[in-house]
């Protein structure tokens, strides 16, 4: 009989199965987990000018050029975008056209940079850098059958020159430059019989001229000029094959040119006679053939064209409309489209340039009211079977949204408005209702099994592809994480933005889908007459205890105009439902809003709106509201700064307004005034703490077990200011010339608590502040590098208040009271570290009590996010640590701070254009959830010290169960093997 095995090998084997079982527990993301608890969405933003390509056969798709400044070619059946390129700001693009049917050519930086790409796969084919002087609106034409070259050539205008660049690879065949003194080109025709380009323009506000240049080699051939009377606009438009309709400066005439045989001749229309009661500004647009449209925000009138005697009125649009530019349809005929609202659908009209009275299209299409109107119309036509034109339309509404009409229908849409995002917030979802099931579906014990069993073949790496795309779509399906009730770890909420078009649109954390959306009639450039602005949103009613039964919701604040004294505008949304509760135009303006935490008996939180008379206005106004306000107003201050000035000032509250009546106004008090020395010196950013922040501890015990004490205070402002001439982009100073200040000042007494000047270091500054430290960003121009600088404030005067037993019983503030009127005993530390990427914003983690690690979540020049533990910005760091640092967990200096790749929480995605990142605290005190936004939108959760306080989601208690059965069984083969034993050698 055998001998039984060792007890040794029989506890290795278990602790092997253990291991094996909390293998799972590791911190780590895979491949196939990414998209699990993150998401990531591509926008192009709103569409300004688009251009087809309409192939007989393969991807039929439209190039569009974005106010975001994105080029980007969707595909023209579904609207996914099969390329696109988010260009700099600081190259606006201004123009788009196609050439040789295989080249998109863009023409950006006023005229100066012309670029081709190639249309399949959006590659930069050739770019041409061109000298033009300083031009308002450059033009960009390509000439189509050409017989003087053999590829296309492209008319670049600018303000006095023209240049003929070559399709194929953008060398230039020739440039002019007129002599004439002020000239702004405003049209490049072309007239392909004779080879000769017309180029019209206008010097000065009154002279015309017209040039007739050789296509083949850019020499004026004739040379034309002539004096109007009266001033003009620039507002030129073509009304036919040889007459111009242009609008005089007051806006009240148009003048007919006409170009006859080497000569000018004009006629005077006014407008009063063509329209009768034209109140609004409008704008002229040409559509060929004789027909021009005179557009306002109201009403659309076709004008037809008679030679130069005149314009007659042919038709009248009294809704709010677009129209499209003239398409090519027969040799000598051009199609047009308009879109206007007729109660709750549009109307799409096609008409004929030759028959503006007729109609070719009239459908009714049924949209999405929360749209607004229609502000841009891009027609297409395509061949239907019966070998007739069908036509269809790229149409862009009032919320940046894009939609594709044909035959009746929205084929696809796009909700481009979230490219522009202004501000956000966050709301819960409901609470989950008794007798609701968790699981939204029951799952069979085979089902169950099966599951388990591939995420097992999972964990051991034994799964196949398919099986592993069969275990991503089962935890797909069994997810949670889309339901609309609000979870016990607090992952799922909604992110409510405020976009620039003045809509707000909830998304789910789950999936990113957008769950309701409002397009704030008070935020509309219709209602005003004028184009307002939406500036924030803010949570307005968070319900708890006896207003439990009520849905939270949300405030946002915007400006009825672009004047700083433009009347404030108010909108109150359901977070539930979008539905606008309240709304209100505000008879004062909106300068500064300041949130505050106090709350009225409705859990309304309470607001102050500082007008430009600096006069403090509270909301909501009710008693209760202003009851609470005035008990707390004693102890309430805030500051502003004031850029243009150069100037921050701190202010107090007091009682009444000069308006009589209103008690729910307070004037406001100059306290203090910091005054920088414009010479010397440029306010370049402020930032203060979140209003939110939680700390967990007052406290910081270091290695030598000593105890310092953190500066909490929530009035530390932190102020950088650069000097005069490093204000601009990186290298526009010498090191000499450059500095960078920092304070850190009180704003309830306007002390500054610290200074700290930077010699050789200009910006772009970026900074973050939180509980008792600052970091901020810059470049050095000496090194020739960005850095990253920490600052720390400690409260000295508390230094010697260490009684643990007052430390444990919370009674330690009572021996050293704190007051922003006592000058603070402060103690500072600060170190700078190289960093090697440019930065594009900055935050940090925010976390539910506080307790977790903080991370510095870092948008990088490149659009990823950048998770950087803070302990690597310690002050205290040393190129030797001592043994009671090193336990400490403080890390031995660097002269520069890594880039771990695996800390990008963006992974592998871009979020283009990144302008924001935002950090929400979930219920679970180990996850912050991070949204950032740009052009893109992206999604995370995130644990800085790793989730500590749950078991992940890839936890494998299967596994678990079948360690514990082996477990159990070894144990039970092990007692009766050693029973036995002791059988046999009682019998020996």
């Amino acid at each position: 009989m055998a001998a039984p095995p060792r007890r040794p090998l029989l506890i290795l084997l278990a602790g092997l199965f253990v291991v094996a079982s909390l293998a799972t527990l590791a911190e780590a993301i895979y491949e196939d987990q990414v998209g699990l608890a993150d998401w990531h969405q591509k926008y192009i933003g709103k569409v300004k000018k688009a251009v087809y390509h309409s192939q007989k056969s393969g991807r039929r798709r439209v190039v569009v050029l974005t106010e975001e400044n994105v080029i980007s070619s969707l595909d023209l059946r579904s609207g996914d975008i099969f390329w696109r390129h988010v260009i700099d700001k600081n190259d606006p693009l201004d123009q788009l056209s196609l050439s040789l049917g295989k080249y998109v050519l863009t023409l950006s930086s006023g005229g100066t940079i012309l670029r081709a790409w190639n249309l399949p796969d959006g590659q930069m084919i050739w770019e041409t850098n061109l000298q033009t002087s300083t031009a308002s609106n450059p033009q960009l034409h390509v000439m189509s059958n050409n017989k003087v070259a053999k590829d296309n050539l492209v008319l670049v205008s600018a303000g006095r020159w023209i240049y003929a660049v070559s399709s194929i690879d953008g060398s230039i065949s020739w440039e002019k430059e007129f002599s004439l003194d002020g000239l702004e080109i405003k049209q490049v025709l072309q007239s392909p019989e004779n080879g000769i380009v017309y180029a019209v323009g206008i010097a000065g506000s009154s002279k015309l001229a017209l040039y007739h240049l050789s296509a083949k080699t850019g020499e004026v051939l004739k040379d034309i000029q002539e004096s109007l009377p009266g001033e003009l606009s620039g507002e030129i438009v073509l009304g036919s094959d040889n007459v111009l309709v242009a609008l005089n400066k007051a806006r009240s005439s148009l003048f007919l040119i006409e170009f006859n045989s080497g000569r000018i001749s004009y006629n005077k229309v006014h407008v009063s006679d063509l329209v009768q009661d034209l109140s609004e500004t409008f704008k002229l647009q040409s559509l060929s053939n004789g027909v021009i449209a005179l557009r306002t925000p109201s009403t659309v009138s076709l004008l037809e064209l008679k030679d130069t005697d005149g314009l007659e009125v042919v038709q009248r649009f009294d809704q709010p409309a677009a129209l499209s530019d003239a398409l090519t349809i027969a040799e000598k005929d051009e199609a047009f489209a308009v879109v206007q609202h007729v109660g709750s659908q549009i109307e799409f009209i096609v008409k004929f340039t030759s028959d503006a009275s007729g109609k070719i299209i009239r459908e009714k299409v049924n949209i999405d009211q929360h749209r607004g109107n229609v502000e841009k119309v891009f027609l297409n036509s395509y061949i239907r079977t019966d070998k007739s034109h069908g036509f269809r339309a790229l149409v862009v509404m009032e919320d940046h949204s894009l939609l594709l009409i044909q035959q009746g229908e929205v084929v696809w849409s796009r909700e481009d408005g979230l490219a522009s995002i202004v501000d956000v917030t966050t709301s819960e979802l409901p609470v989950e209702k008794d007798g609701v099931s968790v699981a939204d579906v029951e799952h069979n014990l085979f089902e169950w099994l099966k599951g388990h069993m591939l995420k097992l073949k999972g964990t051991l790496m034994l799964a196949n592809a398919d099986e592993v795309a069969a275990i991503q779509a089962l935890r797909l399906k069994s997810s949670e994480k889309n339901k609309m009730t609000r979870d016990h770890n607090g992952f799922r909420k909604l992110l409510i933005v405020l976009t620039k078009a003045g809509k707000v649109i909830a998304l789910h954390t789950g999936d990113g889908r957008i769950i309701w959306s409002n397009l704030l009639p008070s935020l509309r450039a219709s209602r005003f007459g004028v184009m307002p602005s939406a500036l924030r949103i803010y949570q307005w009613q968070v319900p708890h205890h006896s207003v439990m039964r009520e849905n939270p919701s949300v405030l946002v604040v915007g400006k009825s105009g672009a004047e700083s004294s433009a009347p404030g505008v108010f909108s109150i949304l359901d977070s539930y439902s979008g539905e606008e509760l309240n709304a209100m135009k505000l008879d004062h303006s909106v300068v500064q809003i300041i949130p505050l935490t106090l709350k009225d008996l409705s859990e309304q939180r309470l607001h102050l709106i500082v007008d430009s008379n600096s006069n403090a206005h509270l909301y909501p106004k009710s008693p209760d509201a202003l009851d609470v306000f005035l008990h707390e107003m004693p102890n309430l201050y805030f500051y502003s700064v004031d850029i243009l000035t150069n100037v921050i000032r701190g202010y107090s509250l007091q009682k009444s307004c000069d308006t009589e009546g209103d008690e729910y106004c307070f004037r406001t008090k100059e306290l203090w005034s910091i005054i920088f020395p414009s010479d010397s010196e440029r306010i370049a950013i402020s930032e203060t703490r979140k209003m939110n922040e939680v700390v967990h501890t007052q406290a910081k015990t270091i290695g030598d077990h000593d105890v310092m004490y953190k500066y909490l205070s929530k009035n530390i402002v932190f102020v950088a200011t650069v000097s005069p001439k490093a204000a601009g982009d990186i290298g526009s100073a010498l090191p000499e010339e450059a500095s960078l200040v920092v304070y850190l000042i009180d704003a309830v007494t306007g002390r500054i608590l610290h200074r700290v000047t930077h010699h050789g270091a200009q910006g772009p500054v970026h900074a973050v502040l939180s509980e008792n430290w600052v970091v901020y960003h810059y470049f050095n121009l000496r090194a020739h590098r960005f850095e990253m600088a920490v600052i720390e404030i400690y409260d000295q005067s508390r230094a010697d208040n260490k009684d643990v037993m007052k430390l444990i019983l919370g009674k330690h503030n009572l021996s050293a009271p704190i007051t922003s009127y006592a000058r603070p005993e402060v103690v500072v530390k600060s170190q700078s570290y190289f960093f090697t990427h440019s930065v594009k914003a900055m935050a940090v983690t925010q976390t539910a009590k506080g307790i977790t690690s903080k991370q510095l979540l870092i948008g990088t020049i490149s659009d990823q996010v950048l998770a950087l533990d803070k302990r690597y910005l310690d002050p205290r760091r040393s190129a030797n640590p001592t043994q009671q640092e090193k336990e400490e967990g403080i890390i031995p200096l660097t002269d520069s701070l890594p880039i771990i790749p695996q800390s990008f929480v963006t992974h592998s995605h871009q979020v283009e254009a990144l302008r924001g990142i935002v950090s929400i605290p979930a219920k679970l005190e180990s996850t912050t959830l991070v949204f950032t936004y740009g052009v893109d939108l992206f999604y995370t959760q995130l644990a800085p010290s790793r989730t500590y306080d749950s078991l992940t989601d890839e936890f494998s208690y299967a596994l678990l169960l079948i360690t514990i059965a082996v477990l159990v069984a070894a144990i039970i083969v092990t007692w009766i093997w050693s029973e036995k034993k002791e059988l046999r050698d009682k019998w020996r």
